[in-house]
């Protein structure tokens, strides 16, 4: 029975991660209001290039109800505390963008302001000496550690690696008993109303029409719905991130199980590696017009740290979005929305997200234009902002070693990211934008790991005496120290609480 006025059938087009991400967010917070339909060809591969993830994945798993240590059994899952970057500033720099905190706040400045201040007067250096996360991962360490008590700093902050194929088929077995019904088959047209230009229903190969009152585009790079029958645009953003493809393979395992992503400069991009329990993930993100794709699979099987478990896969994309994510009574979602290389892990959080603003901005029947517009406006910012970070790590580099770098360094950037880095270089400020994914203490980490440092600090910071400030760091310092030093090891932990179960 239908309702008027009403939403009554959600159409998912496509499977993998995005659409049974989409199809459980939908069966848990809709519940009964709606009908949920996910389409899908086992014929269709899916791209699977990222398997890290960011800590808001975690408010995904408890708005679903799912079990932490359950899912990391499932899907091969290991902790990430953060993400390595080698080579990025300089040929040798290697620093960490670590989770959570560093330090603490004091009366009304963030740490970093005092952390300054004691590096301009000679004190020192190393900013990551006050982040547990980083301490952690120097050591291979991790455990469930929520605060240092009542000193007010925080404990360890995670997301985690994992099988992004297990993901999808875990996810799948959540929606079975939820009234999620899957339909087998390729889709070969989509029908548009011709009053209005609505997507009515797609047919597939067997001749059975799917209709639908709000579709959801999960069918990766074709855009199937959001482009093909709806010819929505894509806004290119390849002048300023170049790297066009991407080649991945896994490989056997090795010791220590690393608690980090590692993301490693090569002359025409970077290498990536994720530390599951069962294998490695590795890829190599690089730019067609600096580098061939013999060179690149070259350069990545040369730096594996196991031996290859397939033949290397190339993929290619171009880095931009959709120009509107929801366009008529189609959202686009993963893949097919558009696409910011892994770098930062971002595109899970992305669909996560996205997915969060169409349950707060649920239409109607009727599809509002000005709810339509409000969604595209806070999904273009949140692709915008994410874009102007990535952009951050290439910009701000000093290597002179290949044409890619000096390119990258001398490049025009968005007005955006320039204002937020001159604010930086000419004050010590940092201004946190509540509608940016990317918070002041990850843009801290990135700019002073790649040498963007400021000549000035915040006047507040001289509240303290000289020997006040010492102690102030120095006892953070200490504390995190030695409170990384009781941690198990990564692989440890897992054994005992997560230990992936046979056959996944």
């Amino acid at each position: 029975m239908t309702e008027a006025g009403r939403v009554n059938k959600i159409v998912i087009v496509g499977g993998g991660t995005a659409g049974w991400m989409a199809a459980a967010v939908f069966a848990r917070a809709l519940g009964p209001l709606v009908e949920i339909e996910l389409v899908e060809s086992e014929q269709i591969g899916t791209v699977g290039v990222g398997e890290a993830t960011i800590p808001q994945i975690r408010l995904l798993l408890g708005l679903l109800g799912i079990q932490e240590r359950d899912f990391l059994k499932h899907v091969q899952g290991s902790i990430k505390l953060g993400i390595r970057f080698n080579d990025w500033g300089r040929l040798g720099d290697s620093y960490i963008h670590a989770f959570g905190a560093i330090g603490r706040p004091l009366g009304m400045l963030d740490f970093y302001n005092y952390w300054l201040r004691a590096r301009q007067e000679g004190g020192e250096g190393d900013l990551w000496s006050y982040s547990l996360n980083s301490a952690a991962s120097d050591l291979d360490r991790f455990d469930d550690f929520e605060s240092f008590g009542d000193t007010g700093l925080s404990g360890l902050v995670r997301a985690y690696h994992f099988d992004a194929g297990l993901v999808a088929g875990y996810l799948r077995s959540y929606c079975e008993p939820l009234r999620v019904k899957r339909t087998e088959g390729m889709i070969v047209d989509t029908e548009l109303r011709g009053e209005d230009g609505f997507i009515d229903s797609v047919v597939l190969d067997s001749g059975e029409r799917v209709a639908g009152d709000l579709f959801i585009d999960c069918s990766g790079f074709r855009g199937l719905l959001i482009e093909q029958a709806l010819e929505t645009g894509y806004e290119d953003w390849t002048h300023w991130l170049p790297c066009d493809r991407a080649v991945a393979v896994p490989c056997t395992s090795v010791e220590p199980l690393t608690p980090y992503t590692q993301s490693t400069a090569r002359t025409a991009g970077w290498q990536w590696r994720i530390p599951l329990q069962h294998r490695i993930g590795n890829g190599h993100v690089y730019s067609s017009a600096y580098l061939s794709d013999d060179e690149a699979t070259t350069t990545l099987l040369d730096n594996l740290d196991g031996e290859p478990l397939a033949e290397p896969r190339v993929l290619r994309f171009t880095t931009g979005r959709r120009r509107r994510i929801w366009n008529r009574n189609c959202i686009a979602l993963g893949l097919a929305s558009g696409f910011l290389e892994p770098l930062e892990s971002t595109s899970i959080h992305l669909v996560q997200s996205f997915l969060q603003r169409l349950i707060n901005l649920f239409p109607d029947d009727g599809f509002s234009p000005e709810v339509i517009d409000e969604y595209n406006r806070q999904c273009a910012y949140e692709f915008e902002r994410v874009r102007d970070f990535i952009i951050l790590h290439y910009h701000a580099n000093e290597r002179t070693d290949s044409p890619f770098w000096i390119d990258r360094r001398e490049m025009e950037v968005p007005d955006s990211l320039t204002e937020k880095m001159t604010l930086f270089r000419t004050s010590g400020r940092l201004v946190e934008d509540a509608e940016d994914l990317f918070k002041n203490v990850a843009w801290l980490q990135v700019l002073v790991g790649q040498h963007v440092m400021p000549g000035r600090y915040h006047p507040m910071a001289d509240i303290l005496s000289s020997d006040q400030l010492t102690q102030f760091l120095g006892n953070i310092k200490h504390l995190v120290a030695e409170q990384a030093k009781r941690f198990p090891s990564h692989r440890d932990w897992l054994n005992q609480h997560a230990q992936a179960v046979e056959g996944s």
